[in-house]
């Protein structure tokens, strides 16, 4: 039958993952580093993957195509619930157990004065969990009950050296850019704040205007949840240093 189905510019495509996201029917898989529509009749033609392209890869054509079979999709998404699959870049792991967590505080101190003596040479990293980028991580994800969470901007990484050390152990992390990211992250961090029991919200950004979305995105999120969670704001400079924190 001929009907609206998407097109994938494999040439445009650099492999983000984000339509793989995006796809509910999860008619697209990632592939050789590429977006790839798997099978015709797991594409319902809404597009709901367009809008998440960054590249303008993913279009609309009309053509020759299975008809949309929802039964089809319905087991396919079953069959990857027991057996996981989909996006390689959504698959959640957790590098860090509760005990882990709890013991962060005590062993600090130790860890932090070693790391200050080499430099951050071989330390170790102190992500919990995968994925991590705000776009791609699950709201309903495991590790996000009775989390400490950090939403970190992508280039305080690059500007404090010492990010690991003194922000993300024992806590779980987030990142993205409110500059590069076409979303209004207030609707996703409400979302994981409504779906979990989270303990602590810490937001690290750097110091340039535009990441001023991150923060206001997460205090709005806060002030709509109706929960009372600790909250504190840190601010990175361009030149790599801490600004004093804002506690909420």
């Amino acid at each position: 039958m001929q009907r609206k189905i998407i097109n994938i510019d494999k040439e445009k495509c650099n492999g983000c993952g984000a339509c793989a996201s995006a796809c509910h029917e999860g008619a697209i898989e990632m592939r050789d580093g590429v977006a790839t529509l798997i099978r015709d009749d797991y594409c319902d033609g809404f597009g709901d993957c367009l809008p998440a392209c960054p590249t303008g890869a993913i279009s609309f054509t009309v053509r020759e195509a299975a008809a949309y079979d929802e039964e089809a999709v319905a087991r396919a998404k079953q069959a990857k619930s027991v057996h996981g699959g989909g996006c390689p870049g959504q698959r959640i792991r957790i590098m860090h157990e509760e005990s882990a967590r709890k013991s962060a505080a005590a062993q600090g101190a130790a860890d932090g004065a070693a790391t200050a003596n080499d430099g951050g040479a071989g330390a170790p990293s102190e992500l919990m969990q995968w994925p991590c980028q705000i776009r791609l991580v699950p709201a309903g994800a495991p590790f996000f009950d009775g989390a400490d969470l950090l939403i970190a901007a992508d280039c305080t990484a690059y500007a404090y050296a010492s990010l690991h050390r003194d922000f993300m152990r024992g806590r779980v992390t987030l990142i993205g850019c409110p500059k590069l990211d076409p979303v209004d992250y207030a609707e996703k961090f409400g979302e994981i704040i409504a779906k979990n029991d989270i303990r602590s919200l810490t937001v690290v950004r750097m110091e340039v205007p535009c990441c001023g979305g991150l923060e206001a995105a997460a205090r709005r999120a806060l002030a709509a949840s109706g929960k009372f969670i600790p909250s504190q704001v840190v601010i990175i400079s361009t030149d790599g240093r801490t600004i004093a924190p804002s506690v909420g």
